[in-house]
């Protein structure tokens, strides 16, 4: 458990400096034995995780679920759907959320985006104010129905999923540098002249 807790502090702290998770806002889990996982509470700082900050919860919902993440409910679906879920991550990587307000799919133009990601489609969950009444089942639905581990949802952040935790953490990244590069990319372009400028 010890090892389990340091791998989540670690990661979890790797991603808040990349601005995957905000104070008190995103969540990361991972499965345990059967039938239950562990999961940030509502109130941790990723930055600064500790034992105090993460719940275990059985998937039957109890009374510590109040001091659960309020993405538990999420997690606790796709653990019992997906086999092959270990680790499961929520993060708001802001270049990628920007490029999704104006983009129904992302199609990678760097070699790792390219190689490792492919095109991934945007999920619009549409009316932003009932969607946390809808959130569990439409994301549960995703990931049943597309061969993916990661769901990027327009305006609102990337779910992912993995076996491997700094893979999990690997494929975020990747997603959010390959936006990176997109956005900066549009921006060359549109400043583009009619000339090529730097042909000396």
């Amino acid at each position: 458990m010890e090892k389990i807790f340091q791998d989540l502090k670690t990661i979890s702290l790797a991603m808040f400096r990349k601005n995957f998770f905000g104070i008190f806002h995103g969540s990361i889990s991972t499965k345990l034995e059967e039938g239950h996982f562990l999961i940030n509470k509502k109130d941790a700082i990723f930055d600064d995780l500790n034992e105090e900050s993460l719940i275990t919860l059985y998937h039957k919902q109890d009374y510590r679920w109040q001091e659960a993440s309020m993405d538990a409910f999420i997690h606790s679906l796709l653990y019992q759907n997906i086999p092959n879920a270990k680790y499961i991550a929520y993060g708001m990587p802001p270049f990628t959320i920007a490029y999704t307000l104006s983009n129904n799919k992302i199609t990678p133009k760097d070699y790792f985006g390219y190689k490792i990601l492919g095109t991934l489609e945007v999920y619009d969950p549409k009316d932003y104010d009932n969607w946390y009444e809808r959130a569990d089942v439409e994301i549960n639905r995703y990931f049943k129905e597309n061969d993916k581990k990661i769901m990027v949802i327009k305006g609102y952040g990337v779910y992912v999923y993995h076996r491997d935790l700094q893979y999990l953490s690997k494929l975020m990244a990747i997603l959010e540098n390959s936006c990176k590069v997109l956005h900066f990319h549009s921006i060359l372009e549109g400043n583009k002249p009619s000339y090529e400028l730097l042909d000396f």
